[in-house]
Protein backbone atom coordinates (compact mmCIF):
# COMPACT_ATOMS: atom_id res chain seq x y z
CA UNK A 1 0.00 0.00 0.00
CA UNK A 2 1.30 3.45 -0.92
CA UNK A 3 0.54 5.81 1.96
CA UNK A 4 -0.29 9.46 1.31
CA UNK A 5 1.52 11.96 3.53
CA UNK A 6 4.20 9.45 4.55
CA UNK A 7 7.57 8.15 3.47
CA UNK A 8 7.32 4.98 1.37
CA UNK A 9 10.10 2.63 0.28
CA UNK A 10 9.17 1.56 -3.26
CA UNK A 11 10.71 -0.45 -6.10
CA UNK A 12 11.81 1.23 -9.34
CA UNK A 13 9.70 -0.57 -11.98
CA UNK A 14 10.47 1.24 -15.24
CA UNK A 15 11.67 4.48 -16.76
CA UNK A 16 9.41 6.50 -19.04
CA UNK A 17 9.36 10.02 -20.49
CA UNK A 18 7.77 11.72 -17.44
CA UNK A 19 10.05 9.95 -14.94
CA UNK A 20 10.31 6.71 -12.99
CA UNK A 21 7.33 4.53 -12.14
CA UNK A 22 7.59 3.08 -8.65
CA UNK A 23 5.58 0.24 -7.14
CA UNK A 24 4.83 -1.64 -3.93
CA UNK A 25 4.21 -5.31 -3.21
CA UNK A 26 0.48 -4.90 -3.95
CA UNK A 27 1.09 -3.76 -7.54
CA UNK A 28 0.23 -0.15 -6.77
CA UNK A 29 2.21 2.32 -8.89
CA UNK A 30 3.15 5.98 -8.62
CA UNK A 31 5.24 8.42 -10.66
CA UNK A 32 8.51 9.94 -9.51
CA UNK A 33 8.82 12.96 -11.87
CA UNK A 34 12.08 13.59 -13.72
CA UNK A 35 13.11 16.48 -11.46
CA UNK A 36 13.44 14.00 -8.57
CA UNK A 37 15.05 11.09 -10.42
CA UNK A 38 18.50 10.27 -8.95
CA UNK A 39 21.53 10.49 -11.23
CA UNK A 40 22.29 6.81 -10.81
CA UNK A 41 19.72 4.04 -10.43
CA UNK A 42 18.88 0.54 -11.61
CA UNK A 43 15.52 -1.01 -12.40
CA UNK A 44 14.65 -3.13 -9.37
CA UNK A 45 16.34 -0.78 -6.88
CA UNK A 46 14.34 0.45 -3.88
CA UNK A 47 14.06 4.15 -3.12
CA UNK A 48 12.50 6.09 -0.24
CA UNK A 49 10.06 8.78 -1.37
CA UNK A 50 7.44 11.05 0.16
CA UNK A 51 3.95 10.80 -1.36
CA UNK A 52 1.44 13.64 -1.64
CA UNK A 53 -1.00 15.15 -4.16
CA UNK A 54 0.31 17.37 -6.93
CA UNK A 55 -1.40 20.51 -8.29
CA UNK A 56 -3.81 18.32 -10.26
CA UNK A 57 -4.73 16.30 -7.13
CA UNK A 58 -2.86 13.21 -8.35
CA UNK A 59 -0.68 11.13 -6.01
CA UNK A 60 2.96 11.79 -6.81
CA UNK A 61 6.30 10.77 -5.30
CA UNK A 62 9.13 13.13 -4.40
CA UNK A 63 12.58 12.88 -2.87
CA UNK A 64 12.10 16.30 -1.23
CA UNK A 65 11.81 16.25 2.56
CA UNK A 66 8.71 18.04 3.89
CA UNK A 67 8.82 20.00 7.14
CA UNK A 68 5.84 17.98 8.37
CA UNK A 69 4.17 14.69 7.49
CA UNK A 70 0.80 13.14 8.27
CA UNK A 71 0.26 12.69 12.00
CA UNK A 72 3.00 15.13 12.97
CA UNK A 73 3.27 18.67 14.36
CA UNK A 74 5.46 21.54 13.14
CA UNK A 75 5.83 25.31 13.04
CA UNK A 76 5.02 26.50 9.49
CA UNK A 77 4.94 29.87 7.74
CA UNK A 78 1.71 31.11 6.16
CA UNK A 79 2.37 32.18 2.56
CA UNK A 80 -1.10 33.15 1.38
CA UNK A 81 -4.73 33.45 2.47
CA UNK A 82 -7.70 33.37 0.12
CA UNK A 83 -11.46 32.92 0.48
CA UNK A 84 -11.05 29.20 1.20
CA UNK A 85 -8.32 29.27 3.83
CA UNK A 86 -4.56 29.58 4.30
CA UNK A 87 -1.66 28.04 2.40
CA UNK A 88 1.43 27.05 4.38
CA UNK A 89 5.03 26.48 3.33
CA UNK A 90 5.91 22.89 4.21
CA UNK A 91 8.86 22.48 1.85
CA UNK A 92 6.87 21.05 -1.06
CA UNK A 93 6.08 22.52 -4.51
CA UNK A 94 2.37 22.52 -3.64
CA UNK A 95 1.60 24.34 -0.39
CA UNK A 96 -0.26 22.75 2.54
CA UNK A 97 -3.86 23.95 2.89
CA UNK A 98 -5.37 24.99 6.23
CA UNK A 99 -9.14 25.62 6.00
CA UNK A 100 -10.68 28.43 8.04
CA UNK A 101 -12.54 25.93 10.24
CA UNK A 102 -9.20 24.47 11.36
CA UNK A 103 -7.61 27.81 12.30
CA UNK A 104 -7.48 28.56 16.03
CA UNK A 105 -6.97 32.19 15.03
CA UNK A 106 -7.33 33.67 11.55
CA UNK A 107 -3.98 33.22 9.83
CA UNK A 108 -1.99 36.09 8.34
CA UNK A 109 0.56 35.82 5.49
CA UNK A 110 4.13 36.02 6.74
CA UNK A 111 3.38 34.74 10.25
CA UNK A 112 4.26 31.32 11.66
CA UNK A 113 1.79 28.82 13.12
CA UNK A 114 2.08 25.57 15.05
CA UNK A 115 -0.03 23.03 13.18
CA UNK A 116 -0.91 19.36 12.89
CA UNK A 117 -1.00 17.57 9.51
CA UNK A 118 -3.95 15.23 8.92
CA UNK A 119 -5.65 13.41 6.07
CA UNK A 120 -9.11 14.84 5.36
CA UNK A 121 -11.31 11.76 5.03
CA UNK A 122 -13.93 13.60 2.95
CA UNK A 123 -11.54 14.88 0.27
CA UNK A 124 -8.63 12.44 0.77
CA UNK A 125 -6.30 15.45 0.83
CA UNK A 126 -3.59 16.37 3.29
CA UNK A 127 -4.46 19.44 5.34
CA UNK A 128 -3.23 21.40 8.36
CA UNK A 129 -4.93 22.46 11.58
CA UNK A 130 -3.73 24.96 14.16
CA UNK A 131 -6.31 23.56 16.61
CA UNK A 132 -3.63 21.11 17.72
CA UNK A 133 -5.21 20.16 21.05
CA UNK A 134 -8.03 18.46 19.12
CA UNK A 135 -5.53 15.85 17.97
CA UNK A 136 -4.21 15.08 21.48
CA UNK A 137 -5.87 12.81 24.02
CA UNK A 138 -5.04 12.28 27.69
CA UNK A 139 -7.94 9.90 28.36
CA UNK A 140 -5.87 6.75 27.95
CA UNK A 141 -2.25 7.60 28.71
CA UNK A 142 0.60 5.61 27.21
CA UNK A 143 3.19 7.12 29.58
CA UNK A 144 3.88 6.88 33.30
CA UNK A 145 5.65 8.91 35.95
CA UNK A 146 9.43 9.15 35.37
CA UNK A 147 9.17 8.04 31.70
CA UNK A 148 11.46 9.68 29.17
CA UNK A 149 9.32 11.17 26.38
CA UNK A 150 9.68 13.07 23.13
CA UNK A 151 8.20 16.55 23.38
CA UNK A 152 7.44 19.38 20.97
CA UNK A 153 6.99 22.89 22.36
CA UNK A 154 3.42 23.87 21.48
CA UNK A 155 2.28 27.19 22.92
CA UNK A 156 2.68 29.28 26.10
CA UNK A 157 0.11 29.56 28.86
CA UNK A 158 -0.14 31.57 32.07
CA UNK A 159 1.37 28.60 33.94
CA UNK A 160 4.28 27.77 31.65
CA UNK A 161 4.69 26.10 28.28
CA UNK A 162 2.35 23.54 26.74
CA UNK A 163 4.03 20.61 25.01
CA UNK A 164 3.03 17.71 22.79
CA UNK A 165 4.09 14.42 24.41
CA UNK A 166 5.03 11.53 22.09
CA UNK A 167 2.75 13.10 19.44
CA UNK A 168 -0.22 11.77 21.46
CA UNK A 169 -0.74 13.65 24.71
CA UNK A 170 -0.79 17.20 26.03
CA UNK A 171 1.68 18.13 28.76
CA UNK A 172 2.80 21.25 30.60
CA UNK A 173 6.21 22.49 31.72
CA UNK A 174 5.60 24.83 34.64
CA UNK A 175 7.46 28.16 34.69
CA UNK A 176 9.50 27.07 37.71
CA UNK A 177 10.91 24.18 35.66
CA UNK A 178 11.97 26.26 32.63
CA UNK A 179 15.66 27.12 32.82
CA UNK A 180 16.43 27.85 29.17
CA UNK A 181 14.83 29.54 26.18
CA UNK A 182 12.08 27.45 24.62
CA UNK A 183 10.68 28.23 21.19
CA UNK A 184 7.45 26.96 19.65
CA UNK A 185 8.21 23.97 17.45
CA UNK A 186 11.38 22.95 19.33
CA UNK A 187 11.80 19.18 19.69
CA UNK A 188 13.61 17.63 22.64
CA UNK A 189 13.56 14.98 25.32
CA UNK A 190 11.51 15.46 28.48
CA UNK A 191 10.50 13.48 31.53
CA UNK A 192 7.12 12.87 33.16
CA UNK A 193 7.38 14.42 36.60
CA UNK A 194 3.78 13.86 37.62
CA UNK A 195 0.54 12.34 36.35
CA UNK A 196 -2.31 14.29 37.92
CA UNK A 197 -5.68 12.84 38.93
CA UNK A 198 -7.25 14.23 35.74
CA UNK A 199 -4.47 12.67 33.61
CA UNK A 200 -2.76 15.99 33.01
CA UNK A 201 1.00 15.55 32.59
CA UNK A 202 3.65 17.65 34.33
CA UNK A 203 6.81 17.56 32.23
CA UNK A 204 10.38 18.56 33.14
CA UNK A 205 13.45 18.84 30.93
CA UNK A 206 15.98 17.34 33.32
CA UNK A 207 16.06 13.67 34.22
CA UNK A 208 14.45 12.94 37.56
CA UNK A 209 17.01 11.47 39.94
CA UNK A 210 14.74 9.67 42.40
CA UNK A 211 13.03 7.11 40.21
CA UNK A 212 13.65 4.13 42.46
CA UNK A 213 12.89 5.58 45.87
CA UNK A 214 10.69 3.59 48.22
CA UNK A 215 6.96 4.44 48.50
CA UNK A 216 7.16 6.32 51.82
CA UNK A 217 9.82 8.65 50.48
CA UNK A 218 7.84 9.13 47.28
CA UNK A 219 4.81 10.18 49.31
CA UNK A 220 6.89 12.78 51.14
CA UNK A 221 8.21 14.08 47.82
CA UNK A 222 4.67 14.33 46.50
CA UNK A 223 3.65 16.38 49.55
CA UNK A 224 6.68 18.62 49.10
CA UNK A 225 5.80 19.24 45.44
CA UNK A 226 2.20 20.02 46.38
CA UNK A 227 3.33 22.50 49.07
CA UNK A 228 5.84 24.61 47.16
CA UNK A 229 8.78 22.45 48.20
CA UNK A 230 8.43 22.80 52.00
CA UNK A 231 6.95 20.83 54.90
CA UNK A 232 7.13 22.07 58.51
CA UNK A 233 8.26 18.61 59.68
CA UNK A 234 11.68 17.25 60.67
CA UNK A 235 13.25 14.49 62.76
CA UNK A 236 12.32 16.35 65.98
CA UNK A 237 8.62 16.64 65.09
CA UNK A 238 6.13 14.79 67.27
CA UNK A 239 4.68 11.45 66.08
CA UNK A 240 1.23 13.03 66.21
CA UNK A 241 2.18 15.90 63.86
CA UNK A 242 3.77 13.49 61.41
CA UNK A 243 0.78 11.13 61.47
CA UNK A 244 -1.69 13.98 60.95
CA UNK A 245 0.24 15.48 58.05
CA UNK A 246 1.46 12.35 56.25
CA UNK A 247 -0.45 9.39 57.73
CA UNK A 248 2.75 7.52 58.57
CA UNK A 249 4.74 6.67 61.66
CA UNK A 250 7.64 8.78 62.87
CA UNK A 251 9.96 5.80 62.34
CA UNK A 252 8.94 5.51 58.68
CA UNK A 253 9.21 9.28 58.27
CA UNK A 254 12.75 9.46 59.66
CA UNK A 255 13.90 6.57 57.50
CA UNK A 256 12.43 8.16 54.39
CA UNK A 257 13.85 11.66 54.91
CA UNK A 258 17.22 10.12 55.78
CA UNK A 259 17.22 8.37 52.40
CA UNK A 260 16.15 11.53 50.58
CA UNK A 261 18.81 13.57 52.36
CA UNK A 262 21.56 11.12 51.42
CA UNK A 263 20.47 11.34 47.79
CA UNK A 264 20.69 15.15 48.08
CA UNK A 265 17.03 15.50 47.12
CA UNK A 266 16.02 17.42 50.27
CA UNK A 267 17.52 19.68 52.92
CA UNK A 268 16.63 19.20 56.59
CA UNK A 269 16.53 22.45 58.58
CA UNK A 270 15.28 23.54 61.98
CA UNK A 271 11.90 24.66 60.64
CA UNK A 272 11.26 21.68 58.34
CA UNK A 273 12.34 19.90 55.17
CA UNK A 274 12.96 21.58 51.83
CA UNK A 275 12.94 20.10 48.33
CA UNK A 276 16.20 20.97 46.53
Amino acid sequence: MINLGEYNTLEILREREPGLFLGDQDDNEILLPNRYVPKEFNIGDHIEVFVYLDNEERPVATTDKPYIKKGDFALLRCNEVNKYGAFLDWGMVKELFCPFKEQAFKMTPGLWYFVYCYLDEETNRLAASSKTNHFLDNTNLTVEKFDEVDIIISHPSEFGMNVVVNKKHLGLIFKDNIFKELNIGDRMKGYVKKVRHDNKLDIVLNQIGYKNIEPTAEKILQELEDNSGFLPLHDKSSPEDIKEALEMSKKSFKKAIGSLYKQKIIDIKNDGIYLK
